[in-house]
């Protein structure tokens, strides 16, 4: 298949149904005059955490096999996530980009760089390329890097980096990670993998509700956009490049080092690496007193440019 007509083919199968979702939630407000926007987000959070996502979990986690292959996926988009980092906090803390920007906004730029929407957007992307099984990528990712990572990593860069607020008592983050029930579910899934219990028909009505994750997710997300302050601004533009750009670059230079021969996980790592920033970015921005507006701003940018940037990637021969 030449790159013209897989473009076309991401464009109908991928990009279009997402688009369609995301803008269902933009202008679900203004056709509902009686929604309410944020009643209506916190809920349908709630169903994506507590019914949907794990679902999709344990239907993943009860069927695959663990290899070192798959275990690449999570570790080269780890390495970028560090890299971005890295090079977000020297251009937000150390150079002219973010002289007059304050630490809340600095550090909600840091975050919203370094961690991507890999499960929501990253799984149909990830499907188109390398078929439905392609999905364990994005779970393992999600579970073995971000969400490890987003917790306490993230969370520092809240409180050290971002809102310095002293005598303040947060919930333990290690607590919070612990009770969530996602966890739980892969949890339970990677025990009866291991153990051998693993039973096709109930994982095939665990895929059946799971399926409804990234459809209220991407209707959610386009609840949450800013979309009447969409301004472009500078900063915001620079950690969207980084998360975009930069990092797959990243990944796709790791893979090579690491493993010198790429196949499908280390191009799986690299569309992982591309996708926008993730929702997560607001809830910890809301958490820790860091800048909001900000925060919306960074994922509908990043989600915006996400349908010009993947072309280029695919374009590069990163992804194939």
């Amino acid at each position: 298949m030449n790159y013209f007509s897989q473009l076309s083919g991401l464009m109908i199968e991928v990009m279009l149904p997402l688009g369609l979702l995301v803008a269902a939630g933009a202008f679900w407000p203004r056709i509902f005059a009686d929604a309410q926007p944020d009643v209506l987000r916190t809920q349908l959070n709630r169903v994506v955490m507590y019914v949907f996502y794990p679902c999709i979990l344990f239907a993943v986690a009860s069927s695959t096999p663990i290899t070192l292959n798959l275990l690449s996926v999570p570790l080269l988009v780890g390495i970028g996530t560090l890299c971005s980092g890295a090079l977000l906090y020297l251009l937000f803390y150390r150079s002219p980009v973010g002289r007059n920007l304050s630490d809340p906004t600095r550090a909600v730029l840091v975050i919203g760089g370094m961690w991507g929407n890999t499960f929501n957007v990253g799984a149909p992307v990830l499907i188109f390329f390398f078929g439905r099984d392609a999905t364990r990528y994005a779970i393992y990712n999600d579970v073995v890097m971000t969400m490890p990572l987003v917790w306490s990593l993230g969370v520092w860069i809240a409180t050290r980096l971002g809102s310095h607020e002293n005598n303040v008592s947060y919930p333990s983050v290690w607590r919070v990670l612990v009770t969530m029930p996602p966890l739980w579910a892969f949890a339970l899934g990677f025990a009866t993998q291991q153990l051998e219990l693993t039973y096709a028909p109930l994982v095939t009505a665990a895929q059946f509700v799971g399926q409804a994750t990234i459809p209220v997710v991407m209707f959610v997300l386009g609840l949450t956009i800013p979309w009447r302050n969409l301004a472009p601004r500078t900063e915001i533009l620079a950690a969207a490049l980084v998360k975009l750009l930069i990092m797959p670059v990243m990944v796709w230079l790791a893979a090579g080092m690491l493993f010198g021969t790429r196949g499908e996980a280390q191009y799986a790592s690299v569309a992982e690496a591309a996708t926008p920033a993730m929702m997560t970015t607001l809830l910890l921005a809301d958490r820790f007193k860091l800048d909001s507006a900000t925060a919306g701003l960074i994922v509908g940018w990043s989600t915006l440019l996400f349908w010009l940037t993947l072309p280029v990637i695919m374009a590069l021969g990163m992804i194939r």
